[in-house]
């Protein structure tokens, strides 16, 4: 059983017809704050983030997480009849998300043109590698040759290492968050005029903006962004130190005073008063010093000194944690930022919560990622479908 819908959007239906991964995440925020969303899936393949990541007696976790939230109905758009079935239910949406090459929707009948001509506020977030336009638009991209593209994987890792990639979805996880950014202010858009529209979202671009200053640094000074491992060169220190009992914590001191709190915690207290050390670039151009101030104080002392000498001295320090260590601490735990979902197949499954919370109007984890397919005649009952038009479009793979 599925818990009734809460939330600052409960209002809204959403078609989710995106796949790994930009898409799903951004429909799965929408639908932890309420949201009605319809994952619709290729009847027989499915989403390929079913497929991907660790899997436990047939199952994906990631999909467990991702699909939260969401009614799952099997429906092959390629097929006239499916794409008569998602124009109707697009008919009545208020949001449709894909991330299909551009032409595609075009190509089965579904353009927004189509779309809007019967539901005028509809909002269709196009999410691709590259955007809708350009000389790349037509191009196949996942998130790794964003990373690489974006200027990511140039400026992460050691100065005499390669180019390092992120071991997860970053590209797509920043590009979710930007498209329902963009989704809530087409949304706000619609409440003033009335008016749909169509989200243009590609990956490169949030992941690009999401790097700092880097271009308008270069542009201004014709220096380009190396990398520096986990040195900054905007401060010092900053980088991670082995304590005695062999973990790793984790120091940053963007401003002036916490650097020199941190010099005289670790008994360096007249570096601080070198010219250099005035200004956050003055003291990056000095981190041999610096790290070696702060290493040679930490590593002859335990984490848990460590971490009680820091904040003693107000300077931020963190460990590094694991999933257990990160599941494990008393702030994660204070502000529930893990929650427990009973799951049809599973038991008990433990995951991220919400990404914030609100005061008024909280959305909720109301139940994990569920089959292909498995609601299927429910929704297209609800769409106004009777039993023998869905046994004949089942008979034909036209939904699962």
């Amino acid at each position: 059983m599925t818990t009734p819908r809460t939330g600052p959007l409960a209002a809204l239906r959403v078609l989710d017809a995106s796949t790994v991964l930009a898409g799903p995440f951004a429909c799965q925020i929408l639908g932890d704050y309420g949201a009605d969303v319809i994952k619709v899936e290729h009847p027989t393949k499915g989403d390929n983030l079913r497929g991907h990541g660790a899997q436990k007696d047939g199952h994906g976790l990631w999909s467990k997480m991702v699909g939260r939230n969401k009614r799952c109905l099997g429906l092959y758009l390629g097929d006239p009849a499916g794409a008569d079935v998602f124009a109707t239910l697009a008919a009545q949406a208020d949001i449709v998300v894909e991330n299909f090459r551009p032409g595609t929707l075009e190509r089965w009948g579904l353009g927004y043109d189509t779309l809007s001509e019967h539901n005028p506020g509809l909002i269709l977030c196009r999410i691709t590698g590259f955007g809708q336009t350009g000389p790349y638009a037509e191009r196949p991209a996942f998130g790794t040759l964003i990373e690489a593209m974006s200027g990511f994987a140039h400026m992460t890792g050691e100065p005499e290492r390669p180019p390092t990639l992120p071991p997860f979805g970053l590209a797509d996880s920043i590009t979710a968050m930007s498209a329902v950014s963009a989704i809530m202010m087409a949304v706000h858009h619609r409440s003033v005029t009335g008016e749909g529209q169509v989200i243009d979202q590609s990956i490169l671009e949030p992941l690009a903006a999401a790097l700092g200053p880097h271009i308008v640094t270069y542009d201004q000074t014709g220096s380009v962004a190396t990398r520096s491992g986990n040195r900054s060169s905007n401060n010092a220190p900053r980088n991670t130190y082995l304590t005695a009992d062999g973990k790793w914590c984790a120091v940053s001191s963007s401003a002036d005073a916490i650097a020199r709190r941190a010099m005289v915690l670790v008994g360096r207290a007249e570096l601080a008063d070198e010219p250099w050390f005035a200004t956050g670039a003055g003291r990056a151009e000095h981190s041999d010093i610096i790290d070696e101030a702060v290493a040679s104080w930490i590593r002859v002392r335990p984490l848990d000194e460590v971490v009680r000498a820091f904040a003693d001295a107000d300077v931020a320090l963190a460990p590094v944690y694991d999933v257990p260590a990160y599941l494990a601490d008393e702030q994660v735990q204070a502000r529930g930022a893990v929650v427990t979902i009973d799951d049809d197949d599973l038991g008990p499954v433990r995951m991220q919560n919400l990404l914030f919370g609100l005061s008024a109007s909280p959305g909720k984890v109301r139940h994990t990622g569920r089959h292909l397919g498995q609601d299927t005649e429910a929704i297209l009952a609800d769409y106004g479908y009777d039993q023998s038009t869905i046994d004949e479009l089942r008979s034909k793979g036209v939904i699962a």
